[in-house]
């Protein structure tokens, strides 16, 4: 509620070769005072209704009645119209530019009834609405008064945050982050994006980037100079270690993609493998039927649990074999639906097949599972139907009916007891690798898909300009044309180099009040 106490404005060094960073200039037009309740829905002890905009000096005088001190805290009655108490709390004024948005900001801290802050911003809209009516009052909000202090969109008083450069735009997604974030891992690396640690990674990447375009751009001007001074100035080796700096801050967001996005896991295979009974293990609780008749699971069941932070949605699905039974054929349909859209698959197989195939000689695909589908033939139906890249963990369940170990076999198979629970942590453990997880995670950032697209991007602009630089003084220009791509797609990033309708898209996503 205080974060306006916070000057979170950016250095005034910037970056070297201003000519070559070239960022959108974000320079703020007059816009109008909005205000909005900025704590959640419900009933609460403490309730915030938020102000921001160009002078609100009207405003306390209309509700507080006298002056405040500058970010200080004032116990006082906010005041209706003809005078009398709405509420009495805690009134907070941070002057502009030291505020959250780097307008002014008012915060009107009282009882977190809904009838009260309804009435309490209602209040002052219509404060609003009298001083633009009254041109000598506030001759600026007499502008146009129908619109003196109107409510705040979704995220309009982050998105001010970043046209004001309180916040850069990797900073305000992050408080968007902090605010949804499902889990205690989650919520750190929001905070750490939030402080300005993805920004910093990306900051280092670019002025990387120009001081290497300044070095190029220059040999482009002195041609006759241009083999001794890119060899002096050991231009390949500065492309190296730029290179191998960007794969380890996308390796970094792409742990925050994982806290923030999470993982949706997919337990697949035949009729009374243990489908159900293993969602019942991750979840540790009773979430799903489970009987000896086969087909007993008709529908989806999604249970969502953390492993090491990262939060991961479990789906039990029906059953895959050929079946008479309408509803049962819908729910399998339904399966082969969310195997469509998984992350991860877990093809569960029942290990006493792989025991029997062992002691006739046959390969455990090879022999049918108890469903009538062929445990091959649905494996092989499995991966025709993933995405590319989604991979499938062959999980050989029941081992405490044949007497065998739990164990990890390779990379991508687990052998368990969903039952007994042994082999239970093998499998989180291969899930997460799976997933691409390691244990850096005090290290990650907050990242979102558009953050590695644009990474990913960049690491793209990169190598072709490694092959550019092989090839000496007949590819300059090129070599020149893909850094400046590189450094433009990292600047998408931070927003400065931003497209307005995304910037809509991203702040429309928001919460109301923030």
């Amino acid at each position: 509620m205080g974060d306006q106490q916070e000057d979170h404005g950016r250095g005034e060094e910037g970056l070297s070769g201003a000519a070559l960073t070239a960022p959108v200039a974000r320079v703020a037009a007059a816009r109008p005072t909005i205000a909005a309740i900025a704590t959640a829905p419900g009933r609460g002890g403490i309730g915030v209704v938020r102000i921001s905009g160009a002078d609100l000096g009207v405003v306390i005088d209309a509700l507080i009645g006298r002056p405040l001190v500058a970010r200080h805290a004032t116990y006082c009655a906010f005041l209706a119209a003809d005078g009398s108490t709405i509420d009495r709390g805690v009134a907070l004024h941070f002057p502009a530019p030291h505020s959250y948005t780097g307008e002014d900001v008012l915060e009107l801290q009282g009882h977190g009834g809904p009838v009260v802050l309804r009435v309490l911003l209602e209040r002052v809209l219509e404060a609003g609405r009298t001083a633009g009516a009254d041109g000598d009052a506030n001759p600026a909000m007499a502008v146009d008064p129908a619109s003196a202090i109107r409510l705040a969109r979704p995220g309009e008083f982050t998105e001010r945050a970043f046209l004001n450069d309180k916040l850069d735009l990797a900073q305000a997604e992050a408080v968007a982050d902090l605010i949804d974030a499902s889990t205690e891992q989650a919520a750190r690396s929001a905070a750490r994006s939030l402080e300005g640690a993805f920004s910093a990674a990306i900051g280092a990447l670019v002025e990387a980037l120009v001081q290497l375009r300044m070095l190029v751009e220059a040999t482009l001007d002195f041609p006759e100079e241009e083999i001794d001074f890119l060899e002096a100035s050991d231009a390949r080796g500065q492309l190296a270690a730029i290179r191998l700096q960007l794969d380890a801050t996308l390796d970094q967001a792409r742990q925050g993609a994982l806290l923030r996005e999470g993982l949706n896991v997919v337990l697949a295979g035949e009729p009374n493998v243990g489908k159900s009974s293993l969602l019942n293990e991750l979840a540790g609780a009773e979430v799903a039927i489970v009987t000896a008749v086969p087909g007993t699971t008709r529908d989806k069941v999604t249970e969502a649990i953390q492993v090491e932070g990262v939060p991961i949605n479990i789906i039990d699905t029906a059953g895959l074999r050929d079946t008479e039974d309408e509803v049962e054929r819908i729910g399998i349909a339904r399966a082969w639906a969310e195997v469509d859209r998984a992350d991860v698959v877990l093809h569960l197989r029942d290990a006493r097949d792989a025991a029997s195939a062992a002691a006739a000689g046959v390969a455990p695909g090879a022999v049918a599972g108890p469903g009538a589908q062929p445990s091959a033939g649905l494996a092989a139906a499995l991966v025709a139907r993933l995405r590319p890249h989604v991979p499938v963990l062959e999980v050989w369940n029941k081992i405490d009916l044949c007497a065998l170990p739990a164990r990890r076999q390779g990379a991508r198979t687990v052998w368990l007891s969903a039952r007994t629970g042994a082999g239970i942590d093998l499998l989180r453990a291969a899930l997460l690798e799976t997933a691409g997880w390691h244990a850096s995670a005090e290290s990650t950032f907050f990242a979102r898909a558009r953050h590695l697209e644009a990474l990913r991007a960049a690491r793209e602009h990169l190598e072709q300009a490694h092959g550019h630089a092989l090839a000496g003084s007949q590819r300059l220009e090129l070599l020149a044309e893909e850094l400046r791509g590189a450094q433009q797609r990292l600047g998408e990033i931070t927003g400065e180099f931003t497209a307005d309708d995304l910037l809509g898209v991203i702040f429309s996503r928001f919460c109301i009040g923030k």
